[in-house]
């Protein structure tokens, strides 16, 4: 597949099975949406996703899982791309007028989409994400984060998507963590906390958390 291959553009949300298609990406298949830290992770963050992104994979291969995040060479997205294999599919969704200098993570296929602000992917996301599941289980999981972070939360929730927010991986996963303890008065976390879907869990418990969801009917 040439570069040219793993990238397409998109205007509406209708033309999105198409541009999966053309990517090679099957559709009908248990789902991850990465949403989380980029630019601004620590380097001991970093590490620890490494490693915790290396015990997920074998889970997402034997259920030739697809992950959809922003597909940036940053962060969490760097950091799963590093563990690319057969059988798990990385679909980058990237709002091409935000991009500016910021490289596509290589080991993804992109799906670019309008929008000039860091954020104007984050309904895309959840759309892609929606569309190559189908009847499928699909599953976010929030690790570390900025501000946008927040919006892909509220968009997981609103489509009553299952929010997985890991704990001990720094900024607005461990703000959402502590406001799930009633430590941290932060009405945006609070809301992301009590959300019927979204489960706060252990860097120990994560890999058998998200295995059970994505197991579960979609």
């Amino acid at each position: 597949m040439t570069r040219n291959d793993r990238l397409v553009r998109v205007t509406a949300v209708g033309e999105l099975p198409g541009a999966l298609d053309r990517l090679g990406v099957s559709r009908g298949r248990p789902v991850i949406v990465l949403v989380g830290g980029a630019g601004g992770m620590s380097a001991r963050h970093l590490d620890l996703v490494r490693d915790l992104f290396g015990d997920l994979m074998p889970a997402l291969v034997r259920r030739g899982a697809a992950v959809v995040d922003g597909g940036t060479d940053t962060g969490v997205m760097q950091s799963i791309g590093e563990f690319s294999c057969d059988g798990v599919t990385l679909v980058g969704v990237a709002a091409e007028g935000s991009l500016g200098d910021t490289p596509l993570e290589p080991h993804h296929v992109h799906v670019l989409v309008p929008g000039e602000s860091w954020g104007d992917e984050s309904p895309w996301i959840a759309e892609v994400a929606s569309v190559l599941a189908g009847p499928n289980a699909a599953v976010t999981l929030l690790v570390n984060g900025g501000d946008v972070t927040y919006v892909d939360a509220e968009q997981s929730i609103a489509r009553r998507r299952p929010l997985i927010v890991l704990a001990g991986t720094g900024r607005t996963a461990d703000v959402i963590a502590s406001a799930a303890a009633g430590v941290v008065d932060d009405p945006r976390a609070a809301a992301i906390a009590a959300a019927d879907l979204t489960q706060v869990v252990s860097v120990e418990d994560f890999v058998a958390v998200v295995a059970a969801e994505l197991d579960r009917p979609g």
